[in-house]
This record gives C-alpha cells, structure tokens and sequence, in this order.
C-alpha cells in the first residue's frame, strides 16, 4: 500500500469555525485523541497569535506521542525585518516542536495588495524563514497560502514561491486552495504539473470546502502525486469548512489502497465523536461513514437486500470504520425489517406469522397518528409486547392534572401536577411542584410509583424534545415528543402523540416509566 501523510490541523484550522473554542486542557485531549487515531501531523495552533495556544505548547511538551508529531504554525517573516527579529518566528521557535508549518503567499494580488510588499521581497521572506528553522534543525512544511488562485492569475510567479521554498529547504510544499474556489479537474492538473516540476518534493494539498468539493479536491490531488493531505476531523474550519479527514481517510485507505494511519481504521466512528463532544458540536446523523444514519437501512426491499447480502446495499462494512448496521422501522417497513427488530423481543415469530402482520399493521397504524419509533426503541419493544400479549401494566392511571402560573411567584416555580394511580388494587395520590407542567408531571408520576417501585427514583429525565406535526393547524396541531431517560447505567428514548403536548408528554413519561420497569423484570 502506497503511504501517505495525514496532517490534522482541527486544532488550528478548525479552531476558527464559528461557535468553537478550544480551552488548552481541550487541545490536550483531541491531541491524545489523533494520536491515538494514528495521523503523521498534528496541527495545534499558532503561538504568535495568541497566549492560550503558547500556554498549550508548554503544556504539550509533556505529552509522550506514539504516533503523531506536533505542529506549529505561522507566517514568513514580515518585510524589512531580519528573519531572527521577527515576533512570530521568535514564538514558533519558542513553541519548542519538532516540525513548523510556515505559511506564505503565492498570489501576487496578496503580495502587493495585502501585504504591500513587492514580488522579490516576498520571495525573500519565503526563502529566509525556511532557511532559518531548517538551521535550527527543524522540519519545515510550507503552506503556499493561495496557490490556486495565485496559479491561476499568474502561474509563473505561484511557481517562483514553491521554488523559493525549495531554495530554503523546505521538506514538503503544500497547495493550498485557501478560497475553497477550485473543482476537482482543476485541482488534479495544478498539482500534477507542480510535481512535475518538482518530482523530488513531498507535494501536499490543503482544501476548504466553499465549493463543497473539498474532499473531493484532495483526493484528486492525491492521484495526481500529492503524498499528504491536510484537513480536520469533522470538517470544521472557516466559512464552509475544510477537508473532511473523517471522510478522506476511509475513501484513501478503503477505496485507494493507500496507508493513511499508523493506528486502525476501526476506530474512525469513535475518534470522530470523542472529539466532536470536546467541540461541543454533534456529528451529522447522515455524515458519511460515521454518522448514526450512514448504516441505516428503512425501505423494506433495502432491508431485504442487506439481511441477505449485506454488499448489496451497503458499500463498506460499517465495522471497519467502527460503525454499525441499523434496521429503521416506519409505514413503509416490510416483514423483513420487523423480523430484524423485534428477533431479540420475539425470537419465536415467523414471516408467517399472524402476530408479525399485526405488529407491522399496527406499526402503520401509528406512524399514520404520527409516532415515529426510528429513536423511540423502548416505546417501540412496549408496543410489540402489547400486541403479542407480552404486556401486562405495572400501573393504573385514575387521574392527572397540570396547572401553570404566570408570571410565578418570586423564588418559587410556576407550575403543578396532581396525579392518582392504582396499583394491584392500592390506591396512591401525590402531587409536586416543577419548572413546567412536564417537570412537575414528571417529579408527581414517580412520587407516586416510587411507593411501589422505589427502583424508579433512580430514574431521570435527560432530554426532551417536541415536535409540531401539522403546522397548518396553528395551535391546534398533533405534537410529537421524544423523551430520553436514564437509570445511571442505562439510557432509553420514549415517544408520545397527541393534540396536547402535555398529553403527549405524559405518555412518553409512562412509557419510560414502563420500560424501566420491564427492564428490572427481565
């Protein structure tokens, strides 16, 4: 397998999407995380910006890497300063890392309208810097900010930078398409003629997604020659983004033959979420490869197709990226599909049987309504049980009453629940107060169970979410609410429909409620 040179720079690049902000003790951890992973470089920041990420080198020198190097980043040095006087290059020498990544412009509109300088002197500033950290011992990866569109307006003097660079000692030339602006073709006949010029350099690529080809980009760079790729986990970066390593490493490494990772493959899915829960961010349910939805199967004949040969509707085998297979139920879900959900419920049932066509009649029946069990599975295995006679109530509900206040007392909440129960022919009523009529259903419903089930105290709401069925009716619009629960050890979504989002909030209360029960009976 060809080898290639995975740089992640979701510490550096993908610190400037909107809405993250990476604390140091986070740049600790996605370290340890892509190194685990197995990429060749991690970019962590850039220590003449800002004082957190010189705070972060310092940190990280302690760190015992077994895989990764880390990266510093900065520009050339600025014009009319001697190279060993400049700020920035002070700070990513003080950065103390093996390798430096140096960035500097190859468009001449950059060199003469942005940094005012002229085309020679920004020549000089390439070659310099390299130059200097090459004698301080230092790998040197230089970006060639622009080069696309530099090459483009004038390829010869795109070129004359990468020479330049070269000149300065240089260990790899990286392409950057720092607009995002470029498409594929374009990207692939670029970076071949610059390996052709220089067929003894490493030739790197560096993508932004403006265009929404970033990964796509990158690939192509990498038939044409490229031995290494730059991107983040997850794609985050400036505006649209940059390339997708969770999306470009298992296309090269499955689909190319390449070596892309000294770690396993398998641990993809995993990787991508550890970090997307220290970005505080979610991973797409439909993110290639990783994404909860990626091995999702919902029509019937596609079920059909992958229970039989799972090749025929999937193009990978989700566990080689550490992912894994889902089977979705809904109105347009065959025998097949049910069969495959509920065979750990009701092993004993057959395509034949009758209990299998009332589940799926059943199972239509209340999508039609609205329910929807894709996330529910504890009100979907409730719902099986009812109709094959496995289902017995643990509880009886008499009666139920929320109220509300507002504005609400000063210091107090705002609302309140009543409810009456039977249990075995025991009667028990309590009532609470709560942050809403759902709160105090909530804390009411378990006051009262808890004196039979006292298991259930255990048991508490982590997530809540409704959803408006039919906006047409205004107000008077069907409601669709998903409740998540969880006993300390164990978590359950639990679904309800009704005109009355307090009614279809108490009926996923009781689901959850019931299911817990079930689980303890089991």
């Amino acid at each position: 397998m060809l080898k290639l040179e995975m740089f992640d720079t979701t510490l550096r690049d993908g610190a400037q999407t909107e809405g993250i902000s990476f604390s140091v003790s986070d740049k600790l951890a996605v370290v340890k995380t892509l190194d685990e992973f197995g990429v060749r470089y991690i970019e962590a920041g850039n220590p003449g910006s800002n004082p957190k990420d010189m705070d972060f080198f310092r940190s990280a020198a302690d760190l015992k890497l077994e895989n990764a190097k880390l990266v510093a980043f900065g520009s050339t040095k600025r014009k009319n300063i001697a190279v060993e006087d400049d700020s920035n290059v002070v700070s990513l020498l003080a950065a103390n890392t093996s390798c430096v990544a140096v960035f500097g412009k190859s468009w001449d509109l950059h060199v003469t309208e942005i940094l005012g300088t002229t085309l020679e002197e920004n020549l000089s500033c390439v070659r310099e810097t390299i130059s200097f950290f090459k004698s301080k011992g230092k790998e040197v990866i230089f970006d060639a900010e622009h080069f696309f569109d530099g090459y483009h307006n004038n390829p010869d003097y795109a070129m004359q930078v990468l020479t330049a660079a070269a000149q300065g000692g240089a260990d790899a030339l990286v392409l950057c398409d720092t607009n995002g602006g470029s498409l594929p073709m374009q990207v692939y006949t670029i970076v071949k003629t610059v390996k052709e010029r220089f067929p003894d350099m490493r030739i790197g690529i560096h993508c932004h997604n403006d265009t929404g080809c970033a990964a796509a980009n990158s690939m192509m760079a990498v038939e044409a020659g490229a031995c290494h790729v730059q991107g983040t986990f997850m794609g985050i970066g400036e505006r649209c983004g940059n390339a997708d390593l969770s999306v470009i490493i298992p296309n090269l490494q499955l689909k190319g033959g390449y070596n892309c990772i000294e770690g396993n493959l398998e641990r993809l899915s995993e990787t991508e979420i550890k970090i997307a829960e220290i970005a505080n961010i979610t991973v797409a349910n439909n993110k290639p490869y990783v994404g909860e939805s990626a091995f999702a199967h919902k029509g019937g004949m596609h079920i059909d197709g992958v229970d039989k040969l799972s090749r025929s509707f999937e193009h990978i085998d989700p566990a080689l990226v550490g992912n894994a297979r889902k089977f979705l139920l809904s109105e347009v879900s065959g025998k097949k599909a049910v069969l495959l959900k509920i065979k750990d419920i009701a092993p004993q049932l057959t395509k034949d049987s009758p209990e299998t066509t009332a589940i799926l009649e059943k199972l239509k029946e209340l999508e039609h309504e609205g329910y929807q069990f894709e996330a529910a599975d504890a009100s979907f295995e409730l719902m099986v049980k009812k109709v094959i006679g496995q289902f017995k109530p643990h509880f009886e509900l008499n009666m139920y009453k929320a109220t509300s206040e507002s504005p609400a007392p000063t210091g107090e909440q705002n609302s309140f629940a009543m409810i009456k129960i039977n249990v075995d022919g025991f009667s028990e009523t309590t009532a609470s107060p709560g942050n809403g009529p759902v709160n105090a259903l909530d804390l009411a419903l378990r006051k009262a169970l808890c004196v039979f089930f006292p298991v259930l105290s255990g048991v508490h709401l982590i997530d809540y979410k409704v959803r408006v069925l039919e906006t047409g009716n205004a107000t008077g619009s069907g409601v669709r609410v998903l409740i998540e629960s969880t006993d300390g050890h164990r978590k359950w979504i639990t679904v309800g429909v009704s005109t009355d989002i307090i009614g279809a909030s108490f009926a996923a209360l009781v689901d959850s409620l019931e299911y817990k029960l079930c689980m303890e009976e089991n």
